[in-house]
């Protein structure tokens, strides 16, 4: 609220006193609202890289933790932060569950919520909380397996609650939900990109399109837009875990899967552009979970199961160049489920399944390999995402350790440190987190850690 308007009516009327305790009612108004600074999964630009600040690069689960707390129920979401307070979802006795913790007192649960009732699982990494929440500072908003989305304020009290499946059509992925919602203007977008029918070949129960990209009002749940995603991919290849990528400064959206990218206007939804041809061969298998990542007008998509990693410019893409805008593209390394993060011109890619373990810094403008990194073999996968800090990367073990390699900038960088901890269940999928510049947040199986002194 802008200062004028509040004294409109007469700021000649106001003692001196009266004026002093109207603007400091003013400056708490705008200051209400907690900066979210880490507002959604892979962070505020959605490329992995944490703000600047002093992080911790070695703990144990007795040493170098500032607190643990148990998360109860089951679920795999990465929490996202505004001010002190950390939000993820979980599905508890048999209900998706909201939590709120306070980073600041030990970790202690603030509160909990509930929206609506949780599905059956189908895979034994998933659960029916896959998808991380997203915060813009007032409110924090959760979607589930069930196709429940909801919004709550930052003291959980509930705004809205709308179910996707039931007003548009059944769930026909063959794994647990996992694409995350993104936030761009006033809106709160879902991605939902899966097969006509089900598993099984019967028909689903639906009202329009299976794949369609959907945006609701922040404050009210209202739909904004909703557009088709048909783009005919074989079987399983239309089913996609990815996340769309909001370019802010562009107005614009970047959506991976079903064979294809394509760059949707914030605005309405509309389609500007695309790239196909991720799948030549037809392979009926080809889901996609890793999401694109972006910088600047490069868009960087891992595809075919960890097998390729292409390039493409984003404005060429938009001026209908088609596979013309693709600037590089490999097919000996990729990531099938962690997404690649992005910072100085570089793109770090954690590798999993083949290349398990294998960490490579590539160009972004050339997709050169600058250098590449092995850790020690192991049977233990990798399905969180890697964090770029303080000029090191942070990548996180199916059973909660976290391997730190640094420096990023160097030509020939090192295993700095490896951390396990004390839960060292599988399967930990959450990423880690940034906290106050000074602090990393981790949800594992069944616990929240904060590591630093």
């Amino acid at each position: 609220m802008r200062l004028t308007r509040f004294l409109s009516f007469s700021t000649a009327a106001l003692s001196v006193a009266a004026l002093s305790a109207a603007t400091l009612c003013c400056v708490a108004t705008l200051q209400a609202a907690p900066p979210a600074s880490w507002p959604q999964w892979r962070g505020p630009n959605q490329n992995g890289v944490a703000p600047a600040g002093t992080y911790p690069a070695e703990w144990a689960e007795d040493a170098g933790v500032r607190w643990k707390q148990p998360v109860e129920g089951r679920g795999g979401s990465t929490p996202v932060i505004a001010g002190d307070l950390a939000f993820l979802t979980s599905g508890i006795d048999g209900n998706n569950s909201l939590l709120a913790f306070q980073l600041n007192e030990g970790g202690k649960v603030a509160w909990k919520t509930e929206f609506g009732e949780d599905t059956k699982g189908k895979h034994k990494k998933g659960s029916g909380s896959n998808p991380s929440p997203v915060t813009d500072g007032e409110f924090v908003f959760a979607y589930y397996r069930s196709g429940d989305l909801g919004c709550a304020r930052l003291n959980g009290e509930q705004v809205w609650h709308i179910n996707l499946q039931e007003r548009y059509g059944d769930d026909t992925l063959w794994w647990d939900l996992g694409s995350s919602p993104t936030l761009i203007d006033n809106l709160i977008v879902i991605a939902v990109m899966q097969s006509p029918e089900k598993k099984d070949g019967s028909a689903a129960n639906r009202t329009g399109d299976a794949s369609y990209l959907v945006a609701f009002n922040r404050k009210t749940g209202e739909e904004a837009w909703k557009v088709s995603r048909e783009l005919g991919a074989p079987s399983e290849a239309a089913q996609s875990y990815t996340t769309p990528i909001a370019i802010e400064d562009q107005g614009l959206i970047a959506v991976m899967g079903a064979d294809h990218l394509t760059i949707h206007s914030a605005k309405d939804g509309h389609e500007l552009g695309r790239v196909g041809g991720f799948n030549p061969g037809q392979d009926q298998y080809f889901r996609s979970i890793s999401s694109p990542v972006v910088s600047g007008d490069i868009v960087v998509c891992p595809y075919a199961r960890g097998e390729t990693i292409t390039a493409c410019k984003i404005s060429d893409v938009i001026a209908g160049k088609g596979r013309d805008s693709i600037v590089w593209e490999r097919d000996d390394l990729g990531s099938d489920v962690p997404t690649p993060a992005i910072e100085d011109g570089r793109v770090y890619v954690a590798g999993d399944k083949k290349r398990r373990g294998i960490i490579t810094a590539l160009d972004l403008k050339t997709g050169k390999t600058i250098w590449e990194y092995e850790l020690d073999k192991s049977r233990i996968d990798f399905s969180s995402s890697p964090l770029v800090a303080q000029d090191h990367l942070y990548i996180t073990a199916e059973n909660g350790t976290t391997f730190v390699v640094g420096p990023l900038s160097g030509t020939e960088p090192r295993l700095v440190s490896t951390n396990p901890v004390g839960d060292d269940a599988q399967f930990t999928v959450s990423s880690m987190v940034p906290y106050n510049g000074t602090a990393l947040l981790q949800r594992t199986r069944n616990m929240l850690y904060l590591f630093g002194k």
